[in-house]
């Protein structure tokens, strides 16, 4: 799909563009400063450089001219630290309040939680209801890996997946992010999301896909021997799409699990 090359990957979420901004500005900052530096360097350079005849001389023109000559020197910093603010206040704080600190109001959300244990993701869908069924630690086996209680009238409708996202397009997704053990980190290059996965924490995020296609989830915390082949799969689908995939998971999830005794969340 062309989704890598030599520049940034394919911005595939609606906030790609505003993260995308300031890798972009930062670089180019860099990269002027990098230019004007080397320009001054080479001035110097050429302007002192050692020459037939001409003797080194150390000018020394007292206490008050040398205190000038160094506040004068602290101006490229000051212009530096100036940026740098401007770009916390002005940039990075609205872009991370907006992305980080609130979700978006919607009506209608597609709620999933993932769960990231070693090595893998569980993707759990709340369905239609919008609820999502509770978990008990005493049914957590190999084919239930977050241990869903299918007696529960929440979970009805729910739909489990194993290393699969699948969303609709240019619709927000609200995900809560969960560890069954250790440090994990969710990270989908194209929606530009890099977010760890705390044990005891649920960690609140939000997703709105702007390009179909498929795309790849990696863990970016190292987590245990396998930690490389802790990976899974995006699919961003239309929504007549999605709700076909859905109806026809639902049909094939497990029947109603047989309860245990004490109820216990993760």
């Amino acid at each position: 799909m062309g989704k890598y090359g030599w520049s940034l990957p394919v911005a595939a979420s609606s906030y790609a563009g505003s993260i995308d901004f300031g890798i972009w500005l930062i670089h180019a900052a860099m990269l002027g400063i990098f230019v004007l530096w080397g320009a001054f360097f080479i001035y110097l350079l050429v302007k002192y450089r050692a020459r037939p005849g001409v003797q080194a001389v150390r000018e020394d023109h007292g206490p008050a001219s040398g205190r000038m000559g160094e506040l004068k020197s602290l101006i490229p910093d000051a212009f530096i630290m100036s940026f740098e603010i401007a770009l916390i206040v002005f940039y990075a704080i609205p872009v991370w309040s907006r992305i980080k600190m609130s979700a978006p109001d919607v009506k209608d959300p597609v709620r999933l939680e993932v769960v990231g244990e070693q090595f893998g993701w569980s993707v759990h869908y709340a369905g239609p209801d919008g609820k999502l069924g509770p978990r008990r630690q005493d049914l957590v086996h190999f084919s239930n890996p977050i241990g869903l209680d299918r007696a529960a009238a929440e979970s009805a409708d729910d739909v489990v997946m194993g290393n699969e996202m699948r969303l609709p397009v240019d619709r927000t997704a609200l995900i809560d992010l969960l560890s069954k053990d250790v440090i994990h980190s969710l990270f989908i290059p194209e929606f530009r999301i890099k977010q760890d996965a705390m044990p005891g924490m649920k960690i609140p995020m939000w997703i709105k896909p702007t390009k179909t296609g498929k795309f790849e989830i990696t863990c970016a915390q190292l987590c245990g021997f396998a930690h490389s082949l802790m990976r899974g799969d995006v699919f961003v689908q239309t929504q007549e799409e999605f709700d076909a995939w859905y109806q026809g998971r639902l049909a094939t999830m497990p029947a109603t699990a047989k309860p245990g005794s004490a109820a216990e969340d993760f």
